[in-house]
């Protein structure tokens, strides 16, 4: 497997006269509702746009936009470094046509950004190369990047949704040897914090706790946004890509012609899968309260954790309609 090699930031693009636009990288994680936050902002994307919020999603990152940036086509008769440039100035030229049109956000949301679940597994570390790639975006997107949104989730949650999704398209169950792996891996989400802050100095860095916002992307938008917008409620309580339940992989495993390998005991009360023992997943919550005590207490001046600001505004967003964006300015602190 070759290595990223990290990219420093290249100079800005040219100045424009158009006024200054907020460009949010949303990062990920995977496992953390971000294809139910990008098929919101997608469903929703005219509405937003009439508020000044644009949207690049998945369809558009991996439909070309960002082919080159981290050398994918090794094949090509194109050098790697002569894809990255062409890469920077396809990118440099989307961002002036929607700097052009007037809009005051540009949410760019695709988790890939941030690595692969498989990698992790087959690495045995959360988002181990993290910096080197992020360091390649930002670059691409000239130093341009005001804003890094990042959601975190329960460990034992997210190693268990990256296994099942795993096994459902053909691993082998993992042994205890791999689990206790996963458990005792040193980097909990505080160091891939500080890997993205070390190579995004410039921008804020917001941090999403799952379990507070999953099923809710207005609130997430909000905060997107630096909380300067409150989101339609239209098309926000859709909840896709879910993590195999256990009878699913069940139905998935048979038809490959695998044994099973599921019984009773590795199914949970909700019908979810359950491949950690009950010491493993202590384990595992406990280092994501570990994580959660870091980013209240400040997480040394590197990111803000995104929960506080919202309660004193909850009432009033629970009235917004479906076509409604009530626009707020910034809070103190909000980014």
């Amino acid at each position: 497997m070759h290595r990223i090699r990290p990219i420093p930031l290249r100079r800005p693009v040219r100045p424009t006269k158009a006024r200054p636009m907020d460009i949010t990288l949303h990062i990920g994680a995977h496992r953390t509702a971000t294809t139910s936050f990008q098929r919101y902002l997608r469903e929703n994307a005219e509405t937003l746009a009439r508020h000044g919020v644009g949207f690049w999603g998945p369809h558009r990152t991996r439909g070309g936009l960002f082919a080159g940036l981290l050398h994918e086509d090794r094949g090509s008769a194109i050098s790697p470094e002569r894809q990255y440039d062409l890469a920077c100035q396809r990118i440099a030229l989307n961002l002036d046509r929607v700097r052009a049109t007037g809009l005051r956000h540009l949410i760019v949301s695709d988790e890939n950004m941030l690595g692969a679940p498989r990698r992790n597994l087959r690495k045995r570390r959360l988002y181990p190369d993290v910096g080197d790639r992020l360091s390649r975006y930002l670059g691409a997107f000239g130093g341009r990047v005001t804003r890094i949104a990042l959601s975190v989730r329960d460990q034992e949650a997210y190693w268990r949704s990256c296994l099942a999704f795993a096994v459902h398209r053909g691993m082998d169950l993992p042994g205890n040897d791999l689990l206790q792996a996963l458990v005792d891996q040193p980097r909990l989400w505080q160091h891939v914090i500080r890997d993205i802050a070390r190579v995004a100095p410039e921008a804020r860095l917001t941090v999403i706790p799952h379990e507070a916002m999953a099923g809710l992307p207005e609130r997430r938008l909000w905060h997107l946004t630096g909380g300067e917008l409150h989101g339609p409620s239209a098309h926000a309580r859709v909840w896709l890509n879910r993590a195999p339940n256990v009878a699913e992989l069940r139905k998935a495993r048979r038809a490959k012609g695998q044994p099973t390998g599921l019984t009773a005991l590795t199914e949970g009360p909700d019908g979810h899968w359950q491949p950690f023992d009950r010491v493993q997943q202590a384990a595992l919550r406990e280092d994501y309260q570990d994580d959660l005590y870091w980013l209240r207490a400040g997480a040394e001046g590197l990111a803000q954790l995104a929960d506080a600001p919202w309660r004193a505004a909850a009432g009033h967003i629970a009235r917004t309609t479906t076509d409604h964006m009530t626009h707020r300015p910034p809070l103190a602190g909000s980014g």
